[in-house]
């Protein structure tokens, strides 16, 4: 998950639920200290994204 307004990119793992239309939903809760892109609960679209560490992670892109 991207985090908002902390200067820098930063991402985040957060706990998803995979629907049967190959969306997903985000599960929650977000921490107090945190501002993420899409709200816990919100249905999204994600796709892999390569980290600088190599990693292969799904990331949330848009609202479904």
């Amino acid at each position: 998950m991207p985090l908002l307004n902390e200067g820098t990119d930063v991402w985040r793992p957060v706990a998803i639920k995979t629907l049967d239309d190959g969306t997903y939903q985000i599960l929650g809760p977000m921490p107090d200290d945190e501002e993420w892109t899409f709200a816990p609960g919100s249905i999204v679209a994600a796709q892999l994204r390569t980290f600088s560490d190599g990693e292969e992670q799904l990331v949330a892109v848009l609202r479904a």
